[in-house]
């Protein structure tokens, strides 16, 4: 089993090293997308059957949003709150329609738009990284280093699917027009966008941790942005060598808690793809971010306030503290 492990943990380093190596190397930063890392832990690392997709629906849908996000900031003239939000709403509509929950496919299509990104090069990245993902994928499964994914059809009617994401969209376009009438525009950072939906829409363990949530992506997002000001900025490291480092201690800490959140994987690699002066501020513009989604999936989706006191204490009380205190009693 701790064999097993290793390997997913190494083949996810590789991946995410090797995309770096080739970035820097041709000096296209669009071959750059951080939510590799998410993918990598839920359909490698994690042996929990994350997201509802097949293995076409992967590489096509991905590969979709990816250019749709170009095509949207190539063509759109609209500000860019309106295309930030039209690019959520055309993401519900995909995931909607081919009945998925393959949330990371909001990153795909927000990213480039939040970043003014117009290159082709970038939905060819997504492309080539998607089907690598799904041939590693079929190796680990047929070698029994993990377990083997099963697609099955979320069981929420569409009309009711179509009611929440037009609802998590006008919950997106507020914080986003705060984010960008405040110039904190990283508020709305694409993983943040993806752990709300995440939050809204399954029932995964962090659903019921949201303390830990915040802590965890905010962590995460200062431990990218340190190790790229010092390691890059200041060293010259290369941003292979950083990502590497990076995603160790990111994979410490997950496996310290003995939890994945795969959101946080892809957060703590942003920083690899924004300026130097935003980054001292990164993490706290992600923790404000984190606790506006997470505050408003709380109460106006999963209505925690109408949860019993000892169901709140829970939710507000790290998980690891609660672990350490029972094993304490014991």
């Amino acid at each position: 089993m701790k064999n097993k492990k290793i390997v997913k943990y190494l083949s996810a380093l590789a991946m995410m090293v090797a995309m770096m190596a080739l970035a820097e190397f041709t000096g296209e930063r669009e071959i750059i997308f951080p939510e590799m890392a998410a993918l990598t832990i839920g359909l490698w690392i994690s042996n929990k059957h994350i997201w509802q997709v097949t293995d076409v629906q992967l590489v096509s849908l991905m590969t979709l949003a990816a250019i749709v996000g170009v095509l949207i900031v190539r063509y759109s003239p609209l500000p860019l709150v309106i295309n930030i939000t039209i690019a959520f709403v055309v993401a519900g509509i995909i995931l909607t329609s081919q009945r998925s929950t393959l949330y990371p496919l909001v990153s795909a299509l927000i990213l480039p738009v939040l970043l003014h990104t117009t290159s082709w090069v970038y939905p060819l990245s997504v492309l080539a990284m998607t089907v690598v993902l799904v041939v590693v994928k079929k190796i680990f499964e047929a070698k029994g280093i993990r377990s083997k994914t099963y697609y099955t059809p979320p069981d929420r009617p569409i009309k009711s699917a179509i009611v929440v994401w037009a609802a998590m969209t006008c919950s997106l376009l507020s914080i986003a027009a705060i984010g960008y009438y405040s110039t904190y525009i990283y508020i709305i950072i694409p993983p943040l966008i993806v752990s709300f939906v995440e939050f809204v829409n399954t029932k995964a363990g962090f659903r019921n941790r949201p303390v830990l949530t915040v802590l965890l992506l905010s962590v995460c997002s200062l431990v990218g942005s340190v190790f790229q000001l010092v390691g890059h900025f200041y060293l010259g490291l290369p941003l292979a060598v950083v990502a590497a480092a990076i995603l160790i201690v990111v994979f410490g800490l997950f496996e310290w808690l003995g939890k994945f959140f795969a959101p946080a994987g892809a957060i703590s690699l942003i920083p690899l793809l924004l300026p130097e002066e935003v980054l001292p501020y990164l993490p706290l513009e992600v923790f404000v971010g984190a606790v506006l989604f997470i505050a408003v999936a709380m109460i106006f989706f999963q209505k925690c306030y109408k949860w019993s006191r000892a169901q709140i204490v829970y939710c507000l009380i790290p998980h690891y503290l609660i672990s350490r205190f029972v094993r304490r009693k014991r």
